[in-house]
């Protein structure tokens, strides 16, 4: 007798890291994508993602006999449980778009044995779970809700060490069977609503966006009092009622995630008549902290942060939302580089993992593959991204190739002191010296050009 199937419905970031994982744990896994030549990769070992120990993980389970990639959903009539991993990118208005998920259910509907439990793994508005059952049409089918609460660059750890398990549904046969997929794994179990799961999910990245708008907030405070927000955040960090995640500064936030599950929240919070201002100044803030950023390019290579730059040819490093991942979706390193362009700078960009020439965001910046090309013949380099590699840098090179030798770390990766001594003028975000004039003179000391 085989063992009972578990399925898994999308091969993206948290379908293919559950389906690696579950198998990982001695289930047999059917992992189901309509990505034909993802899948033909998938079952030769290829892993499209760069997550790691994701691609040992699958390695495995291909060996074990374990795991199983197909295009074919009719093989999941055997499951006893079919885990939906699905986008639900941000929509018109910034509604998400749960086209590709209906889609699967109506497929599912007509294949599905009676008993199966559907797991709602996809990110979704308050009250689909509850109407995935009514698309199913089958009362024989309990759905629940099992948010997923994965990092990108820890997704294999964060699903094998969880911090919670939030299992939503009023059936308390299909509870026991979903929270059965995880006993192996030591992490306490939350039973709720459905309602309550996928508003939870939502809250807790709507939370993590308004914490790190609010270090970018307080960072800008910090430069106009002469503070230095890294001393401030570890100062909050310790504080164990807040922790020290999410208290570092950078250019924004986004990714796949943070943009558009802030705006569902937002959207569901106008639906249900709520003023939700705190997490729509959130938003703003963001917004605002990418003209910040341009500013401080603005003022290091022309002295001014109103200084023109048409025509200045200006290095980047980094493009992906952050280190660690190849993920350039919603990547604030992005939204930077695409403000720059519209000013009119020439932009030369390296990143370790964004190689995807083609990708619609990267037009009008010229990649390279090698980091010290973005300096030669620049105005200034602007670090985007906490990729580490970019600290071990020569960055005494870097400044010999530099037309100007300004730098904007917006992730206050480099060590000034550092480079200092190899002729770089550094600039940082919440630190000492790094004030950003709101009257628009670029601070009594002129531009930085005349102060290498």
């Amino acid at each position: 007798m085989r063992d009972p199937v578990i399925g898994v419905v999308g091969a993206g970031y948290v379908g293919l890291t559950t389906t690696a994982c579950l198998a990982h744990l001695g289930n047999r896994v059917i992992c189901v994508d309509v990505d034909g030549s993802k899948v033909d990769g998938l079952r030769h070992g290829e892993v499209p993602i760069a997550e790691p120990g994701l691609a040992e993980l699958v390695a495995e389970g291909l060996a074990a006999r374990r795991l199983e990639f197909t295009t074919d959903a009719s093989t999941l009539g055997d499951a006893e449980v079919v885990l939906l991993c699905l986008p639900t990118p941000m929509g018109e208005a910034g509604v998400a778009d749960l086209s590709v998920l209906e889609s699967a259910l109506g497929e599912l509907a007509g294949v599905l044995a009676p008993g199966c439990v559907v797991v709602m793994k996809s990110t979704v508005p308050v009250g689909t779970t509850a109407r995935a059952g009514e698309l199913l049409g089958r009362s024989d089918v309990p759905v629940v809700s099992n948010p997923e609460f994965l990092r990108e660059g820890h997704a294999v750890h964060d699903f094998l060490h969880p911090d919670r398990i939030v299992v939503g549904t009023e059936d308390t046969g299909a509870a026991a069977r979903v929270v059965g997929l995880y006993a192996a794994l030591d992490a306490p179990v939350l039973r709720t609503d459905p309602a309550s799961a996928e508003l939870a999910k939502y809250a807790s990245n709507a939370f993590l966006a308004l914490k790190l708008s609010y270090v970018n907030a307080l960072a800008e405070l910090c430069e106009r009092v002469g503070a230095d927000v890294r001393a401030v955040g570890r100062v909050l960090g310790l504080d164990n009622r807040i922790g020290p995640a999410f208290l570092a500064p950078g250019p924004g936030w986004g990714g796949s995630c943070l943009p558009k599950d802030t705006s569902a929240l937002l959207r569901t919070a106008e639906a249900a008549g709520v003023d939700f201002g705190l997490l729509r100044e959130t938003v703003a803030v963001n917004v605002a902290q990418r003209e910040r950023v341009v500013r401080k390019v603005r003022r290091a290579v022309t002295g001014s942060p109103r200084g023109s730059l048409a025509g200045v040819r200006l290095g980047l490093l980094g493009l992906t939302f952050k280190a660690g991942t190849d993920d350039l979706r919603h990547s604030p390193a992005l939204a930077v580089a695409a403000e720059l362009s519209r000013a009119g700078a020439v932009l030369t960009a390296y990143d370790p993992r964004a190689g995807g020439a083609g990708h619609p965001d990267l037009d009008g910046i010229a990649l390279v593959d090698d980091p010290y090309l973005v300096a030669k013949d620049a105005a200034g380099i602007v670090l985007l991204t906490e990729w580490p590699e970019f600290r071990d840098l020569d960055w005494a090179t870097l400044a010999a190739l530099a037309d100007h030798a300004a730098v904007v770390d917006t992730r206050n990766l480099l060590d000034p002191d550092t480079l200092c001594g190899t002729g770089w003028v550094h600039t940082g975000i919440g630190t000492p010296g790094d004030q950003d004039e709101p009257d628009g003179t670029g601070g009594a000391d002129g531009p930085r050009a005349d102060r290498r």
